[in-house]
């Protein structure tokens, strides 16, 4: 298996440098997937994709502070519409795979032929033109720049662990303070703190090579953990678009009334357990030791 582009980062790797490194690795496996989604309808290729597309949103936003412009903005909103775009195939799939348990027959079938819909969706807007314009923009950007003054590289730090030890910085803390009183927390806030966790997440991992090798790992399981219980209360709060759309998709002739308040009643259930496993996350977070600062 072929190193991924982090991997192959060092401390004194300039920034504007990593980031191109970065963009051409989430490149390589947007296209990977794209082309599973395109052929199949295998869950992982639109899970992936969607991947891929957040790692790209997550890289321009982190690294602002060394490479900005006009060319960067345009290429990460389009990386959060096509994510967007693929969205309602993959929150579908997590519903019925992960969320619920042995949804009846009916819904089964009904989320077949959502599924067919949503997948048409996701395919066109990975193969339209405004795709191929994204898909070039990319490749552009993660060429090496031409000798020379580059216009959009930012007046920050030359090295990847100076500069990775300011955003670091900076998201940490940011988490911290959106994780107060965390007991008191609304699914607004509770989201609100997932995005916070899952950007130091992709931080930690694309700032940790320039960092002692053997501390970045629990930092990242840390956050990992913590990501994965929000997630599972985030859940929720998608399952309730996902349940409305079945009862959209449903014919006059499919009685889903009951079907759909049972799989709401299963959604509904264990609140206690998810808040639990959240503090328990929130705790090992807290004590975590950031390597950046080791």
């Amino acid at each position: 298996m072929a190193p991924s582009p982090e991997s192959r980062l060092r401390a004194d790797t300039a920034p504007d440098a990593a980031l191109r490194q970065i963009v051409a690795g989430c490149h390589a496996d947007l296209l990977k997937y794209r082309a599973i989604v395109l052929k199949s309808a295998r869950p992982n290729g639109i899970h992936q994709t969607r991947v891929a597309l957040r790692r790209l949103r997550a890289a321009f936003g982190l690294f602002r502070g060394a490479i900005h412009g006009p060319a960067v903005r345009a290429l990460a909103a389009e990386a959060r519409w096509l994510a967007r775009e693929c969205a309602a195939a993959r929150d579908l799939q997590v519903f019925l795979t992960e969320t619920v348990s042995d949804p009846p027959p009916l819904i089964r079938r009904i989320g077949r032929r959502l599924a067919d819909v949503h997948l048409r969706h996701a395919r066109a807007a990975l193969s339209g033109a405004r795709f191929a314009v994204f898909d070039h923009g990319l490749q552009a950007f993660a060429a090496p720049p031409p000798a020379g003054p580059v216009s959009e590289v930012g007046a920050g730090d030359a090295r990847l662990d100076v500069f990775g030890r300011a955003v670091l910085d900076k998201r940490h803390a940011k988490a911290i303070h959106r994780g107060r009183r965390l007991e008191q927390f609304d699914t607004e806030r509770l989201h609100r703190l997932r995005i916070a966790i899952k950007k130091l997440r992709y931080a930690a991992g694309y700032f940790g090579p320039a960092f002692a090798p053997g501390r970045v790992k629990p930092y990242i399981e840390a956050t990992a953990r913590l990501q994965g219980a929000l997630g599972a209360l985030n859940d929720r709060a998608v399952a309730a678009q996902v349940l409305a759309d079945l009862a959209t998709a449903a014919r006059p002739t499919e009685d889903v009334a009951e079907p759909l308040k049972a799989l709401a009643k299963q959604v509904a259930s264990g609140e206690k357990r998810r808040r639990r496993r959240l503090e328990r996350a929130w705790k090992d977070f807290r004590k975590a030791e950031r390597f950046w600062r080791a």
